[in-house]
């Protein structure tokens, strides 16, 4: 278990880091960062399927119908959060990037209800009205809606429950996403490079560098997090996935100085509030005994 959580803090701290890889690449359209991304992300992750021996497991799981229709949508939301994060960082919007990480797990609760016909317990609707009342205020305070972090919220939301419902693991999952994209990613980056357009090899090494090592920045902390969540609860997983949101807000404010005020603060402050409340009620709910239900023929 001690590993586990080295593993999950590891993956989590990772991405937590993301906004200081990717400003690296300010000078590199977020379009062709993504298409890199997701060229040497697949590249990696086959290499690592073939090399583990699971190219016969893989190749049987994926050629499923129902498979390839779950996994096409979840490559094209995965696509919009990865490109709306890295354009919301290198446009000066960290801040607001991690507020969609913050408010991710109350809307997660919020669609399973919706799409799932989960029940929420009473007390939950507590802090989904907080985190709401958040966002609103927010977006009064913006002069806009939060865009940037309702896009991620909804995009990964909805990524993390087409997932619920995708048979596959983490490694073989993000192959078969990231290959589905693989061809339309391909000819984009070839277009831009045939055009002049193209950042690969244009500028200099650290860029070229940078841009390959993409795949690697995706594929590590994935590993890291699959490995961690095979051995540690997944009540110790919901608490630690809030280090990297945290680490992101706090680059963006500290680091790279973007603007947050009084105002700001007491809008983070709401939407901080309901996942403390979030959390505490989820901890009490697995602390209160339930008793068994009697088998039948049993009393």
């Amino acid at each position: 278990m001690n590993k586990g959580i080295l593993y999950g803090l590891g993956a989590y701290a990772l991405w937590g880091l993301f906004p200081i890889y990717w400003k690296f690449l300010h000078d590199v359209p977020a379009l062709q960062v993504i298409g890199h991304r997701i060229g040497w992300s697949f590249l990696l992750l086959l290499l690592v399927i073939l090399v583990s021996g699971q190219w016969s497991e893989f190749r049987t799981a994926a050629l499923q119908r129902k498979v390839i229709g779950l996994y096409s949508i979840a490559a094209v939301l995965l696509t919009i959060n990865w490109l709306v994060y890295v354009w919301g960082v290198n446009a000066g919007f960290i801040v607001e990037t991690s507020l969609g990480y913050f408010i991710n797990p109350l809307l997660s609760v919020l669609l399973g209800v919706i799409f799932l016909r989960e029940r929420l317990r009473p007390a939950q609707w507590i802090p989904v009205s907080i985190a709401a009342i958040g966002v609103l205020y927010l977006t009064v305070i913006y002069g806009r809606l939060p865009w940037i972090a309702l896009t991620l919220a909804f995009s990964f939301g909805f990524y993390g429950l087409v997932k619920k419902l995708a048979p596959l693991g983490s490694l073989h999952g993000l192959t078969l996403e990231t290959g589905m994209v693989f061809p339309a990613a391909l000819i984009y980056l070839w277009i831009v490079q045939v055009n002049g357009s193209g950042a690969f090899l244009h500028q200099t090494r650290l860029t070229d560098g940078l841009l390959i090592a993409a795949g690697a920045v995706t594929t590590i902390p994935l590993l890291m997090f699959a490995s961690a969540a095979r051995r540690i609860p997944l009540t110790v997983v919901g608490l630690l996935q809030y280090i990297a949101p945290t680490l992101q807000f706090l680059i963006g404010v500290l680091i790279y100085k973007e603007p947050f005020d009084r105002a700001h603060f007491i809008g983070f402050a709401i939407v901080w509030l309901a996942l403390i409340i979030f959390g505490v009620e989820n901890y009490a709910s697995r602390r209160v005994p339930v008793e068994p239900i009697p088998e039948l023929g049993e009393g």
